[in-house]
């Protein structure tokens, strides 16, 4: 697929500089370097600034809330890489208490809140990474997302599932190593397929319970172990929706940091328009004709909503519309 890094999350070519996160050395000049930043989180939310909050708001790692932050889910700073040179790292504040926090609010479908820490500048805000991904640039997007799942990891993973120890930050943020027993515990990613199954002109689209009102997206699903991506989205979507596939072929793919899935997108061909949903699955499914989806994507649709900017669905369903999935 032509565009396929193009999806929100796609490869901005950041160095990871992976050769650097085991040589103490070096880690200590690029924490040094006079150009080394920091992207603070707090609870998941990326620290971002400007007007319409679409950048990414970096700060030296001189500034006093890395020296001296409250601390949070990673032990110390991690190291995402160098961005045009400079090294930028990531570090978590979640132990820090805004005051008059709205609990009510985070981890809501859409979090809008906004959290002001009082010794960063005016500005400069903690916003839900959902919120605001379609603003950012390519390189702060990627740097946001790898923060985001490499920090969410730590929070559920400072245990060895080998023998129960506490385990230790290793490798710059990117390993945890037991002191126990010797073990090795590396970032979890988790496989999805998500799936644009056609038939004729139309898509099939499904909904979850719980959504907002006339939103549907691609149908999805996890990938089991042994299991080949083709073979996933025939399973899902026969479980999901009773409607048998065919031909299966990849697109593309979108780091997806909600928490640390990597969507895998793909194209089949369906064997039948006849839909029999599992309730437990999905509350509802249906086939959308192209008329349809432009109709859906202007806004004028009476039942279905566009697909969610920056979500991989959204970039299929654009490229299945514009003819551009090769």
């Amino acid at each position: 697929m032509k565009h396929a890094e193009l999806v929100t999350f796609g490869g901005s070519g950041l160095e990871r500089a992976a050769h650097i996160r085991g040589d103490a050395d070096q880690l200590a000049r690029m924490r040094a370097h006079p150009q080394a930043s920091c992207l603070l989180l707090w609870r998941g939310k990326p620290l971002v600034r400007g007007e319409a909050l679409d950048r990414l708001g970096l700060i030296p790692m001189t500034h006093e809330l890395v020296q001296n932050g409250p601390g949070g889910r990673v032990e110390e700073p991690v190291f995402l890489g160098l961005s045009d040179g400079s090294p930028v790292f990531a570090l978590d504040i979640s132990n820090w208490s805004p005051e008059g926090l709205d609990m009510s609010q985070l981890g809501a479908f859409v979090d809008r809140t906004e959290q002001q820490h009082p010794d960063l500048p005016q500005g400069y805000v903690f916003a839900e990474l959902r919120r605001i991904m379609t603003r950012l640039s390519a390189r702060d997007a990627e740097l946001a997302a790898a923060a985001k799942a490499v920090i969410g990891w730590h929070e559920t993973h400072r245990f060895c599932a080998r023998c129960g120890a506490a385990s230790e930050i290793s490798q710059a943020g990117w390993q945890r190593s037991c002191p126990s027993c010797g073990g090795q515990h590396f970032p979890r990613t988790d496989p999805v397929v998500i799936m644009l199954i056609t038939h004729g002109d139309s898509v099939l689209m499904g909904r979850s319970p719980g959504w907002p009102e006339g939103m549907y997206s691609l149908l999805a699903g996890f990938v089991e172990p042994g299991e080949t991506l083709e073979a996933a989205v025939r399973r899902e979507v026969m479980e999901e929706a009773g409607v048998p596939v065919g031909a299966v072929s990849y697109l593309s793919s979108q780091p997806w940091p909600f928490p640390a899935s990597l969507m895998f997108g793909c194209v089949g061909e369906a064997l039948s328009r006849e839909i029999t949903i599992d309730p437990v699955e999905i509350e509802d499914a249906m086939w959308v004709s192209k008329p349809e989806m432009m109709q859906a994507f202007a806004g004028e649709h009476p039942k279905l909503l566009p697909a969610r900017k920056g979500a991989i669905a959204h970039f299929l369903l654009q490229n299945w519309l514009a003819d551009t999935l090769d």
